[in-house]
């Protein structure tokens, strides 16, 4: 499998045991990468590992609940244990939470959006930072959404949490541009054929929206690129 572009590469990602996060780790995988799945669905991750292993792939399931960070510490620990460096992190996992008016916000709901879309995050850099910067070119892929930069009447959670985010991955990328070769971007996935969006927008035709491959291609290809820290796109 050397001939493949990200033979020898340690990647990992978040929200992995379906939509985006398992069609990226499935596409990792056939472009050569060890992939590590973490979710809190060790059902759906054990199905993308099957199917990884399947495609003649290689991968390795974290079941884990970000929202417990004392876990995220650990598993960085036991990942580094285990692998030297981690080439390739994609942040991909999240949650919507209430559409709902501002003034409306349960003030519960909230510190639970922001604790996985944000306090997460953090911990996720913390713990991985380590063998990111032993490797040769980390890649570092936050996956966002419009309403991060684009306010939106009743997606003030979400997009508030997103916007959080946003700044969290870039203002990593800006501290470590030149003491690493670690690089960040903001990938918007757009519509795309997923469990939160037929949350969102539950009358739409799923069919009308593109599948999760077809963004999980474009991450696959974005880690072998060489864009500037702090790179933003729209799929």
């Amino acid at each position: 499998m050397t001939d493949l572009p990200l033979a020898n590469q340690i990647a990992l990602v978040t929200g992995a045991s379906r939509g985006i996060g398992a069609a990226t780790a499935k596409a990792l995988a056939a472009a050569g990468a060890h992939v590590v799945l973490t979710a809190r669905t060790a059902k759906g991750l054990e199905e993308v590992e099957s199917a990884i292993f399947d495609a003649g792939g290689s991968a390795t399931i974290a079941p884990l609940d970000l929202t417990e960070t004392d876990s995220i510490a650990r598993l960085g620990l036991a990942i580094g244990e285990r692998w030297p460096q981690l080439d390739i992190m994609v942040l991909n996992a999240g949650m919507l939470g209430s559409l709902t008016p501002v003034p409306a916000i349960d003030a519960k709901e909230l510190a639970q959006v922001l604790t996985l879309n944000v306090s997460a995050q953090a911990a996720l850099i913390a713990a991985f930072d380590p063998m990111l910067r032993k490797s040769a070119r980390a890649r570092v892929i936050g996956i966002t959404s419009s309403v991060g930069r684009t306010p939106r009447a009743y997606w003030g959670l979400y997009g508030a949490s997103k916007a959080a985010f946003e700044v969290l991955v870039a203002a990593y990328g800006e501290e470590m541009e030149r003491i690493s070769n670690i690089r960040t971007a903001i990938l918007d996935p757009g519509a795309t054929r997923t469990k939160m969006r037929e949350r969102a927008y539950p009358g739409e035709d799923p069919a009308s929206v593109k599948e999760p491959a077809i963004v999980a291609d474009r991450i696959v290809t974005l880690v072998q690129e060489d864009f500037p820290t702090g790179h933003f796109e729209r799929v």
